[in-house]
């Protein structure tokens, strides 16, 4: 896979507009912080202010359930999102609404689900697999947002393999009597989901062709000898290809899946204290902002966790720019009917694979979005809710489920970051970096 001049052509454009904490947009003023014609004060970062603090009947009913520190739980070695996680929580953004909280890091999407499920954290996030097996064993919860879009995952071999795409697979390994390949994975992961996804469509048997190991990324990492080839997502993707440098790849996951990372919550929060809910919503897209202003100081945040403090500055600064200063902010927005349709093929192949108890329907799936707190959050804000995900052009040619997906906005196709904030992504004037910015027509 030839990417890594494209890489670093992007990552040095976003570095560029991310570290400065430049934004570019037509109408820009300087400003101290208020938008013009308003009373509203902005963070740097360009949140309003005062923030709005969750309300004591809340408080109680959180104590009073056991729910209190409010637990959340996130992945250290999935990149965008922890990134977003580590600064709710070292930035204080719940405590600063009013709630008391505890942030948990966990190795995977499994584990983290495993503590949801009991009740043991009340909010969690996880990719697209672990979200839908959740929702098959009709664990009540609610997406409340999206988060790191567009996450890489790769089929990487070693670098003395003479495998040269994934079709070399087909036979199994080559002189050792046709024994299958060996494929290490994290079993119950979005990995595991491209990976079968890109099988299929590629005519390989499971059992014959190739056979999957379950590793941990760690294990993958170092590229063992006794498997043929590893499975992994990013940031352990680039620790591979960019940093250790001990394999390549031989495909990648975007044709197969646009992917979508969640942020969800108990439906009971929902239900029972939605003014905790929106704060969390809040948080979300404060912190999104906060990194987008301070990319440099994300890193330092997230390497105070034990899982991340030994990998490199470098390729977590790369790992941040990437996925979450590349797009513009509107991604964060659970556009239920486009997701919604993009999880009825992982559902589909899922039950047929013995994955889940019952296929499900795009309305269905409709229904696991929550999307009023982000459309609450979008009009604090002064931001127009999109209509579809600003990883995807309006003009894109692909169709939802019809594999390969032709190419839409990622790393491999960008040559500079998404401009943010634009007129036309705006309802009223707003504040970034002490620059206000205006919508179309002003």
């Amino acid at each position: 896979m030839q990417y890594s001049k494209q890489r670093r052509t992007l990552v040095s454009a976003l570095a560029m507009a991310g570290i400065a904490g430049k934004a570019l947009a037509a109408n820009k003023a300087q400003s101290d912080g208020r938008a013009p014609g308003s009373d509203t004060q902005y963070t740097q970062w360009g949140w309003p202010m005062p923030y709005k603090r969750v309300s004591d009947k809340s408080v109680a009913w959180l104590k009073e359930k056991g729910w209190w520190p409010l637990g959340l739980g996130w992945q250290a070695p999935w990149s965008g999102q922890n990134a977003v996680m580590a600064v709710m929580d070292r930035q204080g953004l719940l405590t600063k609404r009013g709630i008391e909280e505890k942030f948990t890091s966990f190795a995977s999407g499994p584990a983290l689900n495993e503590q949801f499920m009991a009740a043991k954290i009340q909010v969690g996030a996880s990719g697209n697999f672990p979200v839908n097996s959740m929702v098959d064993k009709q664990v009540p919860l609610k997406v409340i947002s999206i988060v790191c879009p567009n996450l890489r995952h790769h089929v990487i071999v070693p670098l003395t393999s003479p495998i040269k795409s994934v079709k070399d697979f087909i036979g199994g390994r080559r002189g050792k009597g046709h024994e299958p390949c060996v494929v290490g994975l994290t079993t119950g992961s979005s990995a595991e989901f491209y990976f079968q996804t890109m099988v299929d469509f590629h005519g390989l048997k499971i059992g014959k062709d190739v056979v999957v190991k379950n590793m941990t990324l760690a294990e993958q990492a170092q590229m063992l000898q006794d498997v043929d080839a590893v499975v992994p997502w990013d940031f352990t993707c680039s620790m591979i290809l960019e940093e250790k440098k001990n394999g390549r790849s031989v495909d990648v996951s975007y044709p197969y899946n646009i992917y979508q990372g969640s942020v969800y919550v108990r439906k009971e929060l929902i239900d029972n204290v939605p003014d905790v809910v929106q704060a969390i919503t809040d948080a979300v897209v404060e912190a999104t902002l906060w990194i987008r202003l301070n990319p440099v100081p994300t890193v330092r945040t997230m390497q105070e966790d034990p899982q991340l403090k030994d990998v490199s500055t470098r390729l977590l600064l790369q790992q941040v720019l990437e996925y979450n200063n590349l797009y513009k902010p509107t991604y964060l927005f659970p556009i239920a009917d486009f997701w919604a349709m993009e999880n009825v093929k992982i559902s589909n192949w899922l039950y047929l694979n013995k994955r889940l108890q019952k296929p499900y329907s795009a309305n269905e799936f409709g229904q696991v979005f929550a999307p009023e707190f982000m459309t609450a959050t979008f009009e604090n804000l002064g931001w127009k809710i999109p209509g579809f995900p600003p990883t995807i052009s309006a003009k894109w040619p692909g169709r939802l489920g019809q594999l390969p997906y032709p190419p839409y906005d990622t790393m491999l196709t960008m040559t500079s970051p998404q401009v943010w904030p634009q007129s036309r992504d705006l309802k009223r004037a707003y504040s970034f970096n002490g620059l206000v910015y205006q919508p179309t027509g002003f």
